[in-house]
């Protein structure tokens, strides 16, 4: 869905602010809530298929930064921040690289030939991405707190900076 389409403008954004208006006047914790859901629609209105991607790439960072936010050595705290970087460097070399690296090895190699696998790119990965390694790097050096998962995976999706940034510090 684009932010300039008929869906977008006369359906989408008015149904979330009229909700959200609604939703703050009885109960303002859900806020977040109904944000999130619209926010993970929106993603998934593009192609539901990679609505796992985004979701377990939250869940993934929100572990590791439940255990960067813990009194653990600093060599411990390292290793978490290092795996979590690397896992998220790792998703977004699979969809992003994956296929360009097939290939320039199929060109490099006369032995092997090996299939590309059409892996298309999902909806704001590179965004997502790095956000949440801002969210990693800023716990490891303790500089932000680790919040519920509520505001932390709302943070990571919310529908009108996730597909064209910028990238926010948490």
């Amino acid at each position: 869905m684009l932010f300039n389409s008929f869906e977008f403008l006369f359906a989408f954004l008015p149904i979330v602010f009229i909700v959200y208006y609604l939703i703050s006047k009885f109960n303002s914790a859900l806020c977040n809530l109904w944000l999130l859901a619209a926010s993970l629609y929106f993603y998934a209105y593009y192609k539901i298929e990679y609505l796992p991607v985004i979701i377990s790439s939250i869940l993934f960072n929100y572990t590791l930064g439940y255990f960067l936010q813990k009194d653990y050595s600093q060599k411990t705290r390292k290793i978490i921040m290092i795996s979590a970087v690397i896992g998220n460097l790792a998703l977004l070399c699979h969809y992003k690289y994956f296929n360009f690296l097939i290939e320039t090895f199929n060109s490099l190699s006369s032995m092997h030939h090996f299939d590309t696998m059409k892996i298309m790119l999902p909806l704001g990965i590179s965004f997502f991405t790095f956000q949440q390694i801002s969210y990693i790097t800023d716990l490891y050096k303790r500089e932000a707190k680790h919040e519920n998962i509520i505001n932390y995976a709302l943070f990571v999706s919310f529908f009108p900076q996730l597909i064209a940034g910028p990238i926010c510090i948490y």
